[in-house]
């Protein structure tokens, strides 16, 4: 194996999961060059993965909206980026049109995907000569274990994603100042939102400990939904717009990041942070994160948890002793 090209276009949440493959082929395979395929707007996390070689993109989605010329030219301009290397193997983890259209595109005899009830299209399934199951198991796990089969190696190693967030400026100093907490109360979809009064009573909370409360938001709505929640916790603030690397420039200096499921929170827990991940319609089991001492998810995927279940999550992060256990538990007493 020379050079293997991975594809999976989007989200920023399954972007972040999907680097450890990464890892993984480059210990099977010493010496390989892996390129990655991702939605331009995405496409800056894998530029952070120091193992892979190159980064194609292009800006599927903003086409899909305006369908500009620009973009078309741009889109254009990808494919002959695509084209200008011959691929070993390809490996589409995304599985619907677009990865499949790349996954077609590109220089390769031997192109994968998932079997056809796996795929989130099934017309995708044009596009592929190899097929890999998709696991009964964790997500993310899962897509370790699909490229593995597809490409012949057994994974014995933890995830390493292997991410190097850019810095613009020095370091900043906080050997005296207050830790800082962020706070992902922002997500995509309402039905995975967290009650706002349980920010509140969990920005409080942080503050009597000591830390510095911050809150990120994207969006004018995301805006005024945390200025509602800084409002009523003493000491916390709204951070100013800012881009992905900048959060996640800000995620590496904070000592906790709390967030419903969401990309920042993904990258939290991938950059090796002290993380809570809510859960509240979506599932913990299939899509969560989980390292112990590190990180951790909370919620069944139904109802909303408790600000009781995610205080005792934050103690069992923070290496207050608190077994696991316990937070199923106190969640129960609650």
């Amino acid at each position: 194996m020379k050079r293997i090209l991975i594809v999976k276009v989007t989200s920023l949440g399954d972007i972040v999961q999907a680097q450890p493959v990464v890892s993984d082929i480059r210990r099977a395979y010493p010496g390989v060059k892996v390129d990655w395929a991702a939605d331009e707007m995405f496409a800056e996390i894998a530029r952070w993965n120091v193992g892979i070689d190159r980064v194609l993109c292009a800006p599927l989605r903003r086409f899909k909206k305006a369908r500009t010329l620009a973009d078309f030219r741009a889109i254009a301009a990808s494919i002959a980026e695509l084209r200008a290397e011959k691929y070993d193997a390809v490996i589409d983890i995304h599985g619907v049109y677009k990865s499949a259209i790349i996954s077609f595109l590109a220089r390769s005899s031997r192109r994968f995907g998932y079997h056809s009830r796996f795929l989130g299209e099934r017309g995708a399934a044009f596009a592929y000569n190899g097929r890999f199951s998709r696991p009964h198991c964790n997500a993310w796990h899962g897509m370790r274990l699909s490229v593995a089969e597809a490409l012949g190696y057994r994974i014995e190693e933890p995830a390493d994603y292997n991410l190097r967030v850019p810095r613009s400026g020095p370091v900043p100093e906080t050997a005296n100042a207050a830790p800082v907490a962020m706070l992902f109360h922002a997500t995509s979809k309402d039905e995975k939102k967290w009650p706002a009064s349980h920010w509140v009573a969990i920005a409080r909370e942080l503050g009597t400990r000591g830390y510095r409360v911050v809150l990120p938001w994207g969006s004018p709505q995301e805006r005024e939904e945390a200025r509602q929640i800084a409002s009523q916790a003493p000491g916390a603030t709204l951070l100013p717009p800012m881009s992905v690397t900048e959060i996640a420039q800000a995620i590496e200096t904070a000592s906790l990041v709390v967030g419903v499921d969401t990309g920042f929170v993904h990258l939290a827990h991938a950059l090796r942070k002290r993380t809570v991940m809510i859960f509240v319609t979506t599932s913990p089991e299939h899509s969560g994160v989980h390292a112990p001492g590190q990180s951790i998810s909370i919620g069944d995927g139904r109802n909303p948890p408790s600000v009781v279940e995610a205080i005792a999550a934050i103690d069992y992060v923070n290496l207050r002793l608190m077994p696991v256990s316990r937070v199923t538990q106190v969640s129960a007493a609650a």
